[in-house]
């Protein structure tokens, strides 16, 4: 007996082993599709209003396709105009930035003994470094902008093929169980949507107060900021507080002073506890909740399996993958796992519950 589970135990973590071997050999051909996947989910509610609207099948998909490049377009003309207006200050922080780097030469002379000439030899040693990382930077760029086009592709016909894709994978089960798989479909798509709807008005949301908290304050290209900082919200717990150091580090290097830089600390406490406490329990919903625990693992091992990309991709996948868990018997306990604890949900419905009494007053 004990010699099958051990059996069946070594079965089960090859199998995981193979699947991860796969996903890292196959990342080129599944990155974006997968991407393409999740977009296509965003635009179902749309092209099915168009369908019936008698909107032609393909039609309805292309003007999705041109809906998403529009956004796209309309996101990357404004990240582009803000970084045209950084470049203003490029000689301002140039200068800022040499004499940063020679106070921290002579502390380090002055308090390790470290020559400035020695100093100079240690960093000519990581000009190679530099330019490699310059050429995968060129490389990455014709990488995003093949990605780019594939996405659109593929978004393009699996909104056209869904209905097809559909049945064909129901086929896979027997007739019994296709009511119940179908199911599980419209969910994954549901909590897909919820999960990006949701992010799309985060972010907008991060955005204005951003924005305004920045200008408040007076940091130099606020609306820049604003944008990296609601941007990078789709790597959690990373990413806001990578936008913030940045913040932060080109602020002090423009001459910001320490109050200034104390006030961005503080907006960004304010708009986390907002987002934290406020926004993501009324915008995100429970459904799409993962502990933050199994949030880092699914981070980390995203960005092992598919680099950047897998990073964000992970939140979606993972919230996907819940789902199948909760939907499957032999999987429940994954997602009980996963899933938030029934006090985080409770905290998490406060928002919701104030609401609904705000609600029933105006009512009466």
């Amino acid at each position: 007996m004990t010699s099958t589970n051990n059996y069946s135990t070594v079965k089960q973590l090859l199998i995981l082993f193979l699947v991860f071997a796969g996903l890292y050999f196959a990342r080129n051909f599944l990155i974006p599709i997968s991407i393409a996947a999740v977009l296509a989910t965003l635009f179902l509610p749309f092209c099915t209003w168009l369908e019936k609207h008698k909107v032609p099948k393909a039609l309805a998909a292309f003007l999705c396709l041109l809906t998403l490049v529009l956004v796209l377009a309309a996101i990357a003309s404004l990240i582009v105009w803000q970084v045209f207006e950084l470049t203003k200050d490029i000689e301002l922080i140039k200068q800022r930035s040499v004499q940063i780097i020679a106070n921290i030469q002579n502390y380090i002379f002055y308090h390790l003994g470290i020559s400035i000439e020695e100093q100079s030899v240690i960093l000519s040693r990581e000009k190679p470094f530099i330019s490699d990382i310059l050429q995968k930077i060129a490389g990455s760029l014709s990488v995003i902008f093949t990605y780019l086009i594939l996405i659109l592709i593929y978004v393009l016909f699996l909104l056209y093929y869904r209905g097809h894709i559909r049945r064909a994978f129901l086929k896979l089960f027997p007739p019994a169980q296709q009511a119940e798989m179908d199911k599980l479909i419209y969910s994954v798509a549901k909590v897909s949507q919820q999960y990006l709807l949701g992010l799309s008005k985060m972010i907008g949301l991060l955005w204005l107060m951003y924005g305004i908290g920045f200008s408040v304050i007076g940091v130099k290209n606020a609306l820049f900021f604003a944008i990296l900082c609601g941007v990078l919200e789709i790597v959690p717990y990373i990413g806001n507080l990578t936008g913030t150091s940045i913040t932060v580090l080109v602020t002090a290097v423009q001459g910001g002073s320490p109050t200034m830089l104390l006030g961005i600390l503080l907006t960004y406490g304010m708009i986390q506890f907002i987002q934290g406490w406020v926004l993501e329990p009324l915008i995100l919903g429970p459904q799409v909740k993962i502990n933050p625990l199994f949030t880092i693992i699914a981070l980390v091992v995203g960005e092992l399996v598919w680099g950047i990309p897998g990073i964000f991709l992970a939140i979606p996948l993972i919230a996907m993958f819940k789902i199948v868990c909760d939907h499957v018997d032999s999987l429940k306990a994954l997602g009980f796992l996963i899933g938030e604890t029934e006090t985080v949900k409770k905290d998490l419905n406060l928002p919701r519950k104030i609401l609904g009494l705000y609600k029933k007053k105006d009512q009466k």
